[in-house]
């Protein structure tokens, strides 16, 4: 791969921004919602089903991918994007939250984690230069430095020793990563909900030099008001000029509110665990298919929606398949969550680009206000 990676900025609207990020393996529209694909599947989808709902790159995990099928076997068998068949852009996380929040028996130094698998006890070792060599491997196109991501709330003495740790963990995975054309690197930001921290966090990461900033150690257990007084000012410290991923995050609100601070870039389990138990997300807001409301409702789950869970099928059949354990349910009810947050994304796109955000935003609110539609 000769092309680099690259991302312009094409309009603004307040803090929302708009714009393209550009890959050897394709465009990524901002701002762009990741479906989260763990184990090289996005859980209950095909990848050309993933596709039709409007996504454009899709999220990897570095901790579960190098435990099962591991980075070597990946790579021998043609990368991950061959793997899976997904041959748009894939972003790998570094594995470092994974690590801290479900493997076993850690234990952590300036070198980095070692770990017993939480899947059959064995152990392992990830460190900066460890986890850049398994994303190499895995061949992503956008690589996450290694970071340790504590859990909030937190004392702010740990904060800043965790925050430290991961800035110099960063110019490590900087080091490891070398010159590779046609993939890049996001550093993450680091420092809880302590403003000076998160300065000095997005200063050191700056004079080392990344092709995206993420914003990290957040939606951790900080709640959404904290978050969003957070991202009132951490996205203005990373550089106007790169791409901005706040990881992990998130509902619905939590995506509008961030993108509203601006942020470009987000990913989250939540549409596709929802769809597998029985949660779906509408402009009016969260449906449980579960509900016994539902077992005679002829409509749509959302009037309006062109995915084939809502042209093709009733509310009273998602509730049968969802109460009789079907597949089918799983993937309807995911197909429909990935759309909706597609569909989002591009609206809050088509209204930066207008100069509406303010507009579309009032419409997004009012509309869930409204709550789900009457029963019959």
């Amino acid at each position: 791969m000769t092309q680099r990676f690259s991302f312009a900025l094409h309009a603004t609207d307040g803090k929302a921004r708009t714009g393209l990020i550009s890959t050897p393996r394709g465009d990524i529209r901002t701002p762009a919602f990741m479906p989260v694909g763990t184990a090289a599947t996005v859980k209950a989808m095909l990848p050309e089903s993933v596709r039709a709902t409007g996504a454009d790159i899709l999220l990897g995990n570095t901790y579960h991918l190098m435990l099962r099928p591991g980075a070597d076997r990946v790579e021998r068998l043609g990368g991950l994007h061959r793997f899976m068949n997904w041959e748009r852009p894939i972003l790998t996380d570094s594995g470092g939250f994974q690590v801290m929040s479900l493997a076993e028996l850690r234990k952590l130094t300036e070198e980095g984690v070692t770990f017993r698998s939480h899947v059959d006890g064995s152990k392992h070792m990830l460190s900066p230069e460890t986890s850049m060599e398994i994303q190499r491997k895995l061949g992503s196109d956008i690589v996450m430095c290694f970071d340790e991501c504590p859990a909030l709330p937190a004392d702010e003495a740990m904060v800043e020793r965790s925050m430290r740790l991961s800035m110099r963990w960063a110019q490590r995975s900087r080091d490891a990563f070398g010159d590779r054309p046609g993939h890049a690197l996001f550093g993450i930001q680091q420092g809880g909900v302590t403003e000076h921290l998160r300065g000095e966090s997005a200063e050191a990461l700056k004079a080392i030099g990344f092709d995206g900033y993420a914003i990290g150690g957040l939606a951790v257990g900080e709640g959404q008001e904290a978050m969003f007084g957070v991202l009132d000012y951490a996205p203005d410290m990373l550089p106007e000029d790169k791409p901005r991923y706040l990881m992990g995050v998130g509902k619905p609100d939590d995506i509008v509110g961030a993108v509203k601070r601006g942020v470009d870039m987000m990913d989250c389990v939540l549409p596709s665990r929802s769809g597998r138990t029985g949660q779906a997300w509408t402009r009016r807001g969260q449906v449980n298919i579960k509900n016994a409301r539902h077992a005679d409702d002829p409509r749509p789950l959302e009037e309006g929606c062109s995915c084939p869970a809502c042209t093709g099928y009733s509310r009273a059949y998602l509730h049968h398949v969802y109460r009789t354990g079907e597949i089918i349910a799983s993937m309807l009810l995911t197909w429909h969550n990935l759309h909706y947050y597609q569909v989002l994304m591009d609206e809050m796109r088509t209204a930066i680009a207008a100069g509406d955000f303010a507009g579309f935003e009032a419409r997004f609110h009012a509309e869930r206000a409204k709550g789900d539609i009457v029963p019959l």
